[in-house]
């Protein structure tokens, strides 16, 4: 808690504030959902009227210093994008189905084996083998360091 008068005045200041952009932030993501979710479903008139209201939320965000300036243009330019990208939906008639296709029971109850099993067993054997041979070379140089010099002169003078 502040104590101090400009500060006290300062913290009302900034809560009003946050208030206010909060609002205008809340009303640019809106815009921008329903622009989004109009292009999805394929409705261009919708769409085109949702986007111009989305560009225009974002502005004024923009202006008020609410959003960054390249933000605005960044999401602008990807609802622009998807708005070019869309395919209006065109509504089929679904036919039915002249003959029933009938699942066999037995080819469902039967899974297919894997393949990768066996390379985790193939793997498993190469580690082992070579946990082994590293492991014999460190017994080899640990007894050379146990035997004394004179064992040593012996084995160079043979």
């Amino acid at each position: 808690m502040a104590n101090i008068k400009s500060q006290i005045k300062r913290n009302r200041q900034n809560e009003k504030r946050r208030l206010s952009n909060r609002v205008a932030r809340g009303k640019a993501r809106a815009a921008l959902g329903k622009a989004r979710f109009t292009i999805e479903t394929g409705q261009s008139e919708e769409a085109k009227a949702s986007v111009l209201l989305a560009i225009s939320a974002l502005d004024k965000a923009s202006q008020k210093g609410i959003l960054h300036k390249n933000n605005v243009a960044r999401r602008k330019a990807r609802l622009m994008k998807h708005l070019a990208a869309m395919k209006p939906v065109e509504v089929k008639k679904v036919e039915e189905p002249k003959e029933e296709v009938k699942v066999e029971p037995e080819a469902e109850a039967k899974p297919a084996k894997k393949a990768a099993t066996t390379r985790k067993t193939t793997t498993a054997k190469k580690t082992t083998t070579a946990k082994k041979a590293v492991a014999e070379p460190k017994k080899a140089t640990t007894t050379k360091k146990t035997t004394t010099k004179k064992a040593t002169t012996k084995k160079t003078a043979e």
